[in-house]
């Protein structure tokens, strides 16, 4: 499937979609968002990949949305996109492997907000982050303002919503948001190994983990517990488990089945 703002290639067990605007610094339109939700559904759809990658072509990820739309939406239309949007990123989240936000340049408004969207995030030395909506009369919209707050906790998610500012790389890992920062030269290199050595995991694993953290994180930790119990029986039926021990015991790589 061809794409107008996006590139999508494949890897062996790992896909990468990149935002493909930049000339404009990858700023969201309607038609990107249409083609990432298609994009989404052509990955899941793909029982062969493990991984995906999100990344920006050029100078940056994204950096933030083509701001001319939001002069043409009444109330409900700005409603409708900020529900659109939302649903989208949830989607994005719903994948059953992990997705890993690699972040060169900016990530402002919503490309911020795709990135926390994804499982983590990793970032170039020289990558900005911020929540920059305030500056232009209104909130982040595709779930900023409570990913945000989830990540680095309330306080700090209302300072950098309510000023604006723009937080480096190192000062994004030092906040919880990102989980590695790279040399420049070596970024997107060192997001790829990354990415291959996460596909050569076991599947059932990879989505076990994956949901017990996503799902438990918003229980009570008796009932979070309880869940995990259930996906570590899940995941005892799995032929991974016994290729895993005897991997280990033998002193080899194990080699999980596809």
């Amino acid at each position: 499937m061809s794409y107008n703002t996006l590139i999508f290639t494949i890897d062996g067990p790992v896909a990468t979609l990149s935002f493909n605007r930049p000339e404009k610094l990858n700023a969201v339109t309607l038609e990107m968002l249409t083609e990432f939700s298609q994009a989404l559904d052509a990955v899941r759809a793909n029982k062969a990949i493990r991984v995906l990658l999100l990344t920006g072509q050029g100078r940056a990820f994204i950096a933030g949305a083509d701001i001319k739309l939001f002069l043409e939406l009444d109330p409900l239309g700005a409603r409708d996109f900020a529900t659109r949007s939302q649903e989208l990123l949830l989607k994005l989240g719903e994948l059953p492997f992990p997705v890993i936000a690699c972040v060169h340049g900016y990530a402002l408004g919503g490309g911020c907000e795709i990135a926390m969207a994804c499982d983590f995030i990793y970032a170039a030395e020289r990558a900005k982050f911020g929540q920059p909506e305030i500056n232009f009369g209104f909130n982040p919209c595709l779930g900023g303002t409570q990913r945000l707050a989830r990540l680095v906790g309330k306080s700090l998610a209302k300072e950098l919503c309510l000023t604006g500012r723009l937080i480096e790389a190192e000062e994004a890992k030092t906040l919880g948001l990102v989980a590695r920062v790279f040399p420049e030269v070596t970024f997107l290199e060192e997001c790829r190994k990354a990415a291959q050595d996460l596909a050569a995991k076991g599947r059932v694993a990879l989505e076990a983990v994956k949901r017990v953290i996503d799902w438990g994180v918003d229980m009570d930790l008796k009932t979070g517990c309880a869940l995990e119990a259930e996906t570590f029986a899940l995941c005892s039926t799995s032929p991974d488990v016994k290729e895993g021990v005897n991997a280990f015991l033998e002193k080899r790589k194990p080699q999980f089945q596809p």
